[in-house]
This record gives structure tokens, C-alpha cells and sequence, in this order.
């Protein structure tokens, strides 16, 4: 089967698209984050993977589970998917979405561990930084990983910067003995 981002990208832009244009865009990326969630559940997706049910039950089951209420087109959109047999998609077709407002709204979640716990300070710096080098609203998740020695590893959307000592450490061991 196709690689699952690469079948749901096309459905995302249309959804983003569509939300963009109706002014919907926080109630439908509530939903789609809500069913996504569902979906990724290893029991829905043997109930959407089943011949028994046909795609407008398997969208009203998923909308039910999920506890979202949604309009006629969300309710389209989702029978779409569930007649291409692509329901099992809606996680990644979320995550996407999120990511396509992201861009629009330019923010930008930075994930960061450090050696040690970073205070407010050190992570408003770092977040000061990141807004003028990215010129994006930045949002910090920060994790502690003693490995490192010092330093930190920053992972921002598909770019990851590894100023850590054990990263250093691991490319100078690299280049002595290449």
C-alpha cells in the first residue's frame, strides 16, 4: 500500500482549502484531530477495515466514538474517504491539517532536549532565537536526556539541529576515524 502521508496529502489540502474558505478552519481541525485520534486505535481500525459495514456507517460509528459534531460537508468528506476505503488515513490526514494551519498561521512547535532542565529563562532565550532565525511564532516542548553530556538537540518540523556534546563527541569520533 501507499506510504499513508502520500495518500492523505491530497486529502488535507482539500480539507484545509475547503476550511480556509468557509472561515471553519478550528472547528474542523478540532474534529479531524478528535477522529484522528479514534482512528489510530488499533480496534477502530479492524472496525474500519470490516466488509460488513458500509462507509456511511463506518463514519457515523467514528464520529460517534469520537464525541464531535459535525456539518454536512465534514460529513461528505469523511464518506469520501470511507467509500476510497481511506478512513484508516485520518490520523495522518490530521496531522497534516495541523501542520498546513501551522504554516498559515506561521507557528511552529519546536521540540527540545536538553542535557539538563531548561529554566524560563534559558527557554524564552532559546524561543526568542528560534522566532527571529524561523520568523515564526514558536512553541517549546522540552525533554531532558542526561546522554547528551551538554548542549541541546532542536527538532522543528523536518529540521533538526544536534548541538550536543555527545553529538560532538560522535562526529569528531567519525572524523578520526574516517
Amino acid at each position: 500500500m501507499a506510504e499513508t502521508s502520500t495518500v492523505a496529502r491530497p486529502y488535507a489540502k482539500a480539507a484545509f482549502e475547503y476550511a480556509c474558505e468557509q472561515q471553519v478552519l478550528e472547528s474542523w481541525s478540532d474534529w479531524l484531530t478528535k477522529l484522528g485520534q479514534v482512528v489510530a486505535v488499533r480496534d477502530a481500525q479492524k472496525l474500519l477495515s470490516s466488509p460488513k459495514l458500509n462507509a456511511e456507517r463506518k463514519v457515523e460509528l467514528v464520529v460517534e466514538l469520537a464525541d464531535v459534531t459535525i456539518d454536512d460537508a465534514a460529513k461528505r468528506f469523511l464518506t469520501t474517504l470511507g467509500e476510497k476505503g481511506r478512513l484508516g488515513v485520518l490520523p495522518q490526514v490530521a496531522l497534516q491539517f495541523e501542520y498546513l494551519r501551522a504554516e498559515r498561521e506561521k507557528r511552529i512547535e519546536v521540540f527540545v532536549v536538553s542535557a539538563y532542565e531548561l529554566d524560563d529563562k534559558q527557554q524564552n532565550k532559546l524561543a526568542g532565537a528560534l522566532k527571529k532565525r524561523l520568523n515564526r511564532e514558536i512553541s517549546i516542548t522540552t525533554q531532558v536526556d542526561p546522554k547528551l553530556i551538554g548542549g541541546v538537540i532542536l527538532r522543528a518540523g523536518d529540521t533538526v539541529i544536534d548541538g550536543s556534546l555527545r553529538g560532538r563527541l560522535n562526529r569528531l569520533s567519525e572524523a578520526l576515524t574516517a
